[in-house]
């Protein structure tokens, strides 16, 4: 018998559990999922990580890094579109590596994402967090200062970590509060209200490009790539472009692995399969649909931002509304600023919605107690346990670790995802021709091949102590997985029961003869 470890979970079990009373609610159309993933997609990324990636790292050329980072997501996009119209259930890549990979696969791209959204989560509330206090600002109140932001953050003049003098950021504690009581209640109630905040920060984003075109100044845009087209290091050794005083690569494709964290939101569309009317045809409109619209409003106001305001005095907390105070006009700082704190909330909204039911997956296969993240709500059908637990570790996350600490973090999990899931859609080619495929990737093997070479192109382009922070995280799962889901595990048990009863059955035939 093969090691239970790589025990792949056939399809015909996953489709099996879609019934019975513990199943999600079916509610979300194309249309819902579409704004979900907008919902998810554009937030902190374009409002936040814009202004860090091209005053630290990119300049002008940050125009590129989101073409670039928007290549590496439409190759995953397409093999996550594959595999949510075949298989659909919660769970996202977790349930896809299981039935292609392997059960320790499985455990470790369902450890990958809890580190993607629960941290995604935190970063979002940062984000929030500042744009909230732009906004008090405008207004002429503010937050005491020793409840703006982290004890701590890294200071790439300096090279190093500095105190901020600061306690803890209360913003982001409020905020992630009331998006959990907002996700304990129901999943269609999350989705109607995240239709609203996606409406509100499109408009804003489309009167970004439109009222900000006219402030550009071409001038701002040389140099176009002062830290150069590269930026790629091999574990803390860079071996094409600048480095930083902290020893982190500078240049375009730095700047890509840095923004890649706002296209983090179309593969949550995957994740609320099990809750689509149509999830065949609907889950590959939502993921396409989403990130297409995403990729071209981020080109946009990515070379709109930088040729308003020179790229060494754009604000690193709240770039796009200061670059309209910079140039003269403050109410449109106002205005951006309470779209942003609505948009924002929207992103926070959906990867907090996402967590949870990737632990519901986890649950039902054993892995993690089923009797606590596998609880789903009597009456609102949501997992509403794991939910609540979410939102803790996300407020102590947000309260306590800063803005680039966390993003970076984010992106060399997901950048992980998003190779294990192109590398299983040429796996399943192969075990599994014959399944029905709904949506069919294409141009396969061209298509994940591209996508796992340009990930892991931008996993390497990422500081070195990310891959450490990634390594310790994996190592704490191995923890977890074998001192608890490895004993626990349904499908290891149910393959168990079928040696123990063919044993038995040959003994018997033995004893017969």
């Amino acid at each position: 018998m093969p090691s239970p470890l790589f025990a792949k979970k056939p399809l015909s079990l996953l489709l099996e559990e879609m019934k019975g009373e513990n199943r999600l609610r079916r509610v979300l159309g194309p249309v819902q999922l579409t704004s979900l993933g907008v919902g998810a997609i554009i937030g902190t990324g374009i409002f936040v990580l814009t202004g860090q990636a091209a005053h630290d790292k990119t300049g002008p050329a940050l125009v590129l890094s989101f073409v670039v980072a928007g290549l590496a997501c439409i190759f995953a996009a397409l093999s996550y579109a594959e595999f949510a119209s075949m298989v659909p259930v919660a769970g996202s890549a977790y349930t896809y590596a299981y039935a292609t990979l392997g059960e320790l696969f499985a455990w470790i791209i369902g450890w990958d994402l809890i580190l993607e959204y629960a941290v995604g989560s935190a970063t979002v509330a940062h984000g929030w967090s500042h744009y909230f206090q732009d906004f008090l600002k405008a207004l002429g109140g503010h937050v005491p200062y020793v409840l703006t932001r982290a004890p701590f953050d890294y200071d790439p003049a300096l090279g190093r970590i500095v105190g901020t003098d600061a306690w803890f950021d209360l913003p982001a504690i409020v905020i992630t509060g009331i998006v959990t009581a907002l996700l304990v209640k129901g999943i269609r109630e999350s989705a109607s209200f995240n239709a609203t905040m996606v409406g509100i920060k499109v408009a804003i984003v489309f009167f970004v490009i439109a009222v900000g075109a006219f402030f550009v100044n071409p001038h701002n845009w040389h140099p176009f790539a002062p830290y150069g087209l590269t930026g790629i290091s091999f574990f803390g050794h860079t071996v094409a472009g600048q480095t930083g005083k902290g020893g982190e690569p500078l240049g375009m494709l730095a700047g890509s692995a840095t923004i890649f964290f706002a296209y983090i939101g179309f593969d949550s569309v995957s994740t609320h399969a099990e809750e689509a009317k149509h999830p065949q045809r609907d889950v590959p409109i939502g993921i396409i649909a989403s990130l297409l619209l995403c990729t071209g409003l981020y080109i946009a106001v990515a070379a709109v931002l930088t040729g308003m305001v020179p790229f060494n005095r754009i604000n690193i907390d709240a770039p796009v509304s200061d670059a309209f105070a910079q140039v003269g006009l403050p109410w449109a700082q106002l205005l951006i600023s309470i779209a942003a704190v609505a948009g924002i909330t929207s992103v926070l909204l959906v990867l907090m919605l996402s967590q949870p039911r990737v632990m519901l997956a986890m649950a039902r296969d054993g892995l993690v107690p089923q009797s606590f993240f596998g609880a789903v709500h009597p009456r609102f059908r949501t997992p509403w346990k794991s939910t609540i637990l979410t939102g803790l570790f996300v407020a102590v996350l947000s309260a306590f670790l800063p803005l680039r600490i966390l993003a970076e973090l984010v992106n060399i999990g997901t950048l992980l995802a998003f190779v294990i899931v192109c590398a299983a859609v040429l796996i399943m080619r192969k075990t599994h021709p014959d399944a029905v495929r709904p949506f069919r990737a294409p141009l396969v093997p061209l298509t994940p091949i591209l996508g796992i070479l340009i990930c892991l192109l931008l996993m390497f382009s990422l500081p070195a102590e990310n891959w450490l922070r990634l390594v310790v995280w994996l190592a704490l799962g191995f923890v977890v997985y074998f001192s608890y889901g490895r004993h626990h595990s349904v499908l290891a048990k149910a393959r168990a029961a079928d040696s123990k009863r063919e044993s038995v059955a040959q003994a018997e035939a033995d004893e017969a003869v």
